[in-house]
């Protein structure tokens, strides 16, 4: 597999999922937005569904020998917790107030927002300073300094660290059981049998990942080998915007011809739908609004190690430590970020916040 090769299968999977998702109005934002504030968990759990399709997918691969986790970025020997934290907050604080993650923004581009167009382009300019550029030694020497082995000298997976502490192959067991109670919320839910688009959506997200994985890890030549990566929105476009400007070939890979094809799928279907329009910002308090939720989900995204698809699908379907704290510090950074679009006092975002967290309910709670 040639890196021509692993590149236009990015294009064509970025197309599908493109396409599809803009026709079923899946937003990862929006799935938020409306748990937290409609109690509606249809579009979160339609991403469940996308997660339980990637998580049997590549952990089969894994099983069949086909992918090595310890060749992909999610499973490193220490992980670094603060980073992963303070990042995935900054990034959901930023996509409040854009209104939509890195993957929603070429999905609106597809359809012809200019916001969106602004947007992508601060945020590829501020994820390429946090990875390679003047904030990267900050990055390194500071904020990523702080890391956690993990128990037994184990890669940061949750499967790597059961089977080391059991002696067991765990794996596939784990596996189906949480792809399971992930497929089993989706089919509970009535109101969910009905909308294809959205079943859709979520399936091909799921395969999209599993494509990424064969595309770069299981069809890799060995003659020339291929960064082993999945979906994310986060590094391929910081990295693909730069190759393009410096000239260099690095934009040929699966990464960033997958957020490619992503805006030309969405602008497919909006030419297909019949509703491509150009767009604009209403005043300058939306851009100046766009702009700062920009810069905070292209240094947070680099910080936490992807963005909502990267960490919430990718790492997800290698159930990487960084997962559930990744996903966790989005929802709160979301929080905060929607309590300051209403009621426009950071203040009493974190009191919200306080307040909502003080109200969850665990099973083993007192009522």
């Amino acid at each position: 597999m040639t890196a021509v090769a692993s590149a236009c299968i990015g294009l064509i999977t970025g197309f599908l999922i493109g396409f599809a998702v803009r026709r079923a109005r899946l937003c990862t934002f929006g799935a938020v937005e409306d748990a937290i504030e409609g109690h509606d968990f249809r579009r979160l759990k339609i991403f469940g569904l996308s997660l339980a399709v990637a998580l049997l997918g590549t952990q089969g691969l894994i099983a069949a020998g086909y992918l090595n986790p310890a060749e992909t970025s999610y499973l490193p020997m220490r992980s670094a917790i603060l980073s992963i934290a303070l990042g995935s907050v900054m990034f959901g604080l930023g996509m409040a107030l854009v209104g939509t993650c890195a993957f929603g923004s070429l999905i609106r581009l597809g359809g012809g927002d200019l916001r969106a167009l602004l947007v992508m382009l601060i945020f590829a300019l501020s994820a390429f300073a946090t990875l390679r550029g003047a904030l990267a030694p900050l990055r390194i020497e500071f904020v990523e300094k702080i890391s956690v082995a993990m128990p037994g000298g184990n890669q940061a997976g949750f499967i790597q660290i059961l089977d080391g502490l059991s002696g067991l192959n765990l794996g596939p067991v784990v596996s189906a059981i949480i792809a399971g109670l992930l497929c089993l919320a989706v089919v509970r839910d009535r109101r969910l049998h009905k909308a294809r688009r959205l079943l859709l959506a979520g399936l091909l997200l799921g395969l999209g990942v599993i494509a990424g994985w064969v595309a770069t890890a299981v069809l890799a030549d060995e003659f020339e080998p291929l960064r082993v990566q999945s979906l994310t929105f986060v590094a391929p476009v910081a990295r693909g915007l730069f190759s393009v400007l410096l000239g260099t070939a690095e934009w040929l890979d699966f990464g960033t011809m997958a957020g490619l094809g992503v805006a030309l799928g969405a602008f497919a279907s909006a030419l297909v739908a019949r509703e491509f329009r150009w767009e604009a910002f209403d005043d300058h308090h939306e851009m100046k609004r766009h702009i700062a939720g920009a810069v905070l989900m292209g240094i947070g995204g680099i910080l936490a190690g992807g963005c909502t698809i990267g960490q919430g699908l990718t790492a997800g379907s290698l159930l990487a430590v960084s997962f559930p704290i990744a996903l966790l510090g989005i929802f709160i950074g979301a929080r905060i970020g929607i309590t300051i679009l209403l009621e426009g006092s950071p203040g009493l975002a974190l009191s919200r916040l306080r307040h909502t967290l003080g109200n969850i309910q665990l099973p083993w709670s007192r009522r």
